[in-house]
């Protein structure tokens, strides 16, 4: 049987011991899962979307509709495929997910990626053996990278908050170049994505049944945000004081 090494953080290998876990089957039921839900993405990004909607699995309904509306633009604008940049338009024109909460806590504005997709290529290559309407290859990794996401998050979901990571992270598509270039940083937005997801707990259990608040869920993230930058503005000030001297 083939051997996969596995690394651990040094606090998770010391927690494991203590409690005496057999690391190898956990991590083949996990390996298990993992490849069966990336296969299935990779599936349904190729397939023919003439045909009906992709097979999007452990999508929430607003993942589900900002990939159908991106789907509906590009058909309706006559493109030969359904770009990253499509991507970003149908999560904006979604309207309430979390990942615009994320963006705002960033001090990115929807209209102004609105205004930045406008001057943006709209198709990308790799569009498939044939004339039908597919996910372009920088939009179908985008998606293969959200799923991803979800994976080192330890998520049981796919939701709007993913697929900006995996728009994030694409390196060649139209939708992460207009997101990196007004601020979006693949490492600063994960983090962001991951106090989002903490602060609507927090405030969701604070309130009771009451869903927090755009306004509320938005300054709760630019105060974590702020926290986390702290010490890196600390130090480039201490850096620039010193090329100064």
């Amino acid at each position: 049987m083939p051997k996969i090494n596995v690394y651990l953080p040094d606090e998770l290998a010391d927690a494991v011991r203590a409690t005496g876990l057999s690391v190898s089957p956990i991590c083949q039921r996990a390996l298990e899962h993992a490849v069966r839900q990336a296969n299935a993405i990779q599936a349904a990004v190729t397939q023919d979307l003439d045909g009906g909607e992709p097979a999007l699995a452990r999508f929430t309904d607003r993942a589900r509709s900002a990939v159908r509306l991106a789907i509906e633009q590009a058909r309706e604008a006559g493109e030969p495929n359904v770009s990253t940049a499509r991507l970003l338009a149908g999560l904006l024109a979604e309207g309430g997910n979390l990942a615009l909460q994320v963006l705002g806590a960033l001090e990115i504005a929807p209209e102004q990626l609105t205004a930045a997709l406008a001057g943006a290529p709209s198709a990308e290559p790799e569009q498939g053996p044939d004339s039908a309407l597919r996910f372009s290859g920088p939009a179908a990794r985008a998606l293969e990278l959200t799923v991803a996401e979800v994976g080192m998050l330890g998520h049981n979901y796919v939701g709007c908050e993913h697929l900006l990571l995996g728009l994030v992270a694409e390196p060649g598509g139209a939708g992460g170049e207009v997101l990196r270039a007004a601020g979006a940083e693949p490492k600063l937005t994960r983090r962001a994505v991951a106090a989002a997801l903490v602060g609507y707990n927090y405030l969701r259990a604070s309130q009771g049944t009451t869903p927090p608040s755009a306004g509320q869920l938005t300054s709760l993230l630019q105060q974590q945000l702020q926290q986390q930058l702290q010490p890196l503005v600390a130090r480039i000030e201490s850096l620039e004081a010193r090329l100064g001297d």
